[in-house]
């Protein structure tokens, strides 16, 4: 088993437990430093999901970050329930998991109930464009969608790109949902 550490906040540079588990790829520190600065160093009153959970290193390092809400969901039992110990070890009281598939789970969700969606799916499962679908409707006007994959993607209708890298075979984006977009 390995681990990543929480970057900055209030639990900066405790571990969360990464189990050995196929598909899984947490996000670098490198490129979740570069995402936190781009978005500022605190979320205080956002409302943030991270589909798609596994190590929660997203999740985890928002709630670190004084965000209000922060829903994470796994589909893989274990994996949600590792989220579960890291959340009650922390005492993350904001923070949530559900064991569900995200796509299913996002599809059900209340529509504009989030400020921040982290989005990164298994790369091999080229889930990309649906799940993006299926987040576009939770956003709250002028929400930011963030998206990890093995390739550029090209911004969906009623967004602008923010922001983006790449770091090795990992693209990144911080994409902005326009005010005009219909709800």
């Amino acid at each position: 088993m390995g681990e990543v550490r929480i970057i900055g906040g209030q639990w900066k540079r405790s571990k969360l437990p990464v189990p050995d588990s196929p598909g899984l790829r947490p996000t670098s520190d490198r490129i979740r430093e570069t995402l936190f600065n781009w978005l500022g160093q605190t979320l205080a009153g956002w409302r943030v999901l991270d589909a798609f959970a596994g190590s929660g290193a997203l999740g985890f390092e928002a709630a670190s970050r004084e965000a209000a809400q922060v829903v994470l969901v796994e589909r893989d039992a274990r994996l949600a329930a590792g989220l579960r110990a890291s959340a009650q070890r922390l005492k993350a009281t904001t923070l949530t998991v559900h064991a569900a598939d995200a796509l299913a789970w996002m599809r059900a969700a209340p529509r504009a109930s989030f400020d921040l969606i982290l989005l990164d799916p298994p790369f091999a499962a080229d889930l990309f464009d649906k799940a993006v679908a299926a987040a576009a409707p939770l956003l709250a006007e002028g929400g930011l969608l963030y998206v990890e994959s093995p390739h550029e993607l090209a911004p969906p209708a009623g967004f602008t790109v923010w922001r983006q890298g790449r770091a090795g075979a990992v693209y990144y984006r911080l994409l902005r949902r326009e005010d005009n977009l219909a709800s």
